[in-house]
């Protein structure tokens, strides 16, 4: 099963906005995926209230993993998603 690590670059981690829109994209990757803090077990990482209970501050790492038709191209996306900072107001 593929995997991948990152540092959540949202100010807040992964909390309200950011945690509804990772777990968004999660969803509609259409393959499971889970999320794991280090040395932590992994959870589902579509479900909204999974990933907020990690209580993932930022800067802190994850790991996720796939498995499936197209996993590594999910989770590479996923990865590009966590490393940026969701909580920045978009550019105009």
């Amino acid at each position: 099963m593929p995997e991948r690590t990152v540092a959540v670059a949202s100010a807040v981690g992964l909390h309200a906005r950011p945690a509804s829109l990772f777990t968004q994209a999660v969803g509609s990757a259409g393959i499971p995926v889970t999320i794991a803090k280090d040395g932590g077990n992994p959870v589902d990482a579509a479900s909204m209230l999974r990933v907020m209970a990690l209580g993932v501050k930022h800067g802190e790492q994850v790991t996720l993993a796939a498995e499936g038709d197209d996993a590594e191209r999910v989770l590479d996306e996923l990865v590009e998603l966590l490393a940026t900072d969701l909580d920045a107001e978009p550019e105009s």
